[in-house]
């Protein structure tokens, strides 16, 4: 990304020419020469670890060569100023070196579990973040979370919360040692919730509608000239990167990290062309993740709700909206929750941020019934891996 930010200082118009040029070549290049590291890669972890009880093994979904593949077309799109993060990627990166390191070993954890674990483990780097690692691995990969049991226990957790806020305030242990949550904090967590939760929802919708399994006349397409598809999707993001004077290139790290930090930026600009240009990069096939880009949107999407005269702090806006619209994406209100958590290191927030992501999560649900990296992974279940 500072490549890129080096090189579009030097060269504005042409470098505008590496997205559709790229994106072509990342796509060619995955398809020639590494299919199973198209994407995300978290649908692939999914599907590899489900394959355990179906006795095959089948493609080099999460493989060694398939990790290196990732890391190279990941780098390069970074390069060519997708919006991608790094996120979907590593959880498919470890798990394929993990399972490595590990196979022809006897005894010990078996292969599910080592999948698993490698993918837990690349959500902890990409953020640094175990404690959210833990919790992905548990609420997304392993799918040991029954979906009713996750609500009610978040939204228990949510209720005792709030009554012990409203009985002795933000109340701790050993005393408040960051900023407190107020009750504009709780009144606007549910409006922030729903409404980011509808965005992510939509999203995923729409992403599932261009690269899900379920056949469409845009899939038909796609499939048929996926090149020229995603030369397309590159001139959106070139178009884009255009219009906004360069706000889409990248993961949105600084953009989000600003907003967080109480810098003035653009919320409705930076929501709504992060949206677009990240579902282009998603929709192109080639390598790269949703996670950092969507907290890059979702950051936006609070920006524009602490300008609305509701009383909340700003970074407590933004920091919320990031939750809700992660959580409406990836429909994981846990690991959405716990991975801001920890980011932040905002003890206040903790009962906001998981009624924001409960209720985004539920949101969500009338847009997208089904959560988008497990549509994604019905694609690479039980059959030989043919990439996306």
């Amino acid at each position: 990304m500072a490549a890129h930010a080096h090189l579009y200082a030097a060269l504005r118009w042409p470098v505008l020419l590496l997205l559709p040029a790229g994106f072509g070549i990342a796509t060619w290049l995955t398809r020639r020469f590494a299919p199973e590291a198209a994407g995300s890669g978290i649908p692939q972890v999914i599907a590899a670890a489900e394959e355990r009880w179906r006795g095959r093994w089948g493609g080099q979904r999460v493989t060694l060569k398939t990790a290196a593949w990732k890391v190279v077309l990941s780098a390069f799109m970074l390069l060519c100023g997708a919006s991608i993060g790094r996120e979907g990627p590593t959880v498919q990166v470890t798990a394929g070196i993990l399972r490595t390191l590990t196979r022809g070993l006897k005894g010990g954890p078996g292969r599910r579990a080592i999948i698993i674990a490698g993918g837990a483990a690349g959500v902890a780097a990409a953020f640094n973040t175990p404690i959210a690692g833990v919790v992905f691995a548990v609420e997304e990969l392993a799918k040991s979370f029954e979906r009713r049991t996750n609500t009610t226990v978040i939204l228990i957790v949510v209720i005792s919360g709030f009554a012990a806020y409203a009985l002795q305030g933000n109340y701790a242990y050993f005393g408040v040692l960051n900023g407190a949550s107020t009750t504009a904090t709780w009144i606007a967590a549910p409006m922030i919730g729903l409404v980011g939760g509808l965005l992510g929802g939509l999203f995923s919708r729409l992403l599932a509608s261009v690269i899900g399994p379920d056949g469409n006349p845009i899939t038909r397409w796609r499939q048929a000239h996926p090149v020229l598809f995603s030369v397309g999707c590159g001139a959106l993001a070139a178009l884009l990167a255009v219009a906004t004077g360069g706000l889409t290139f990248g993961a949105g790290y600084d953009q989000a990290k600003a907003l967080v930090q109480g810098q003035p930026g653009q919320g409705l600009e930076l929501a709504a062309s992060k949206f677009a240009a990240t579902l282009a990069a998603a929709a192109s096939g080639a390598p790269g993740g949703i996670f950092a880009p969507s907290l890059a949107t979702g950051a936006g999407i609070g920006a524009i709700f602490a300008h609305l005269g509701l009383g909340i702090a700003g970074r407590d806006a933004v920091v919320l909206g990031m939750t809700s619209y992660l959580s409406g994406v990836v429909q994981a209100p846990l690991t959405s929750a716990v991975i801001l958590m920890e980011m932040t290191r905002e003890p206040g927030l903790v009962g906001p941020l998981l009624l924001a992501a409960l209720l985004a999560r539920w949101a969500s649900s009338w847009v997208m019934p089904e959560p988008i990296y497990h549509v994604l992974a019905r694609g690479w279940r039980l059959m030989p891996s043919k990439g996306i």
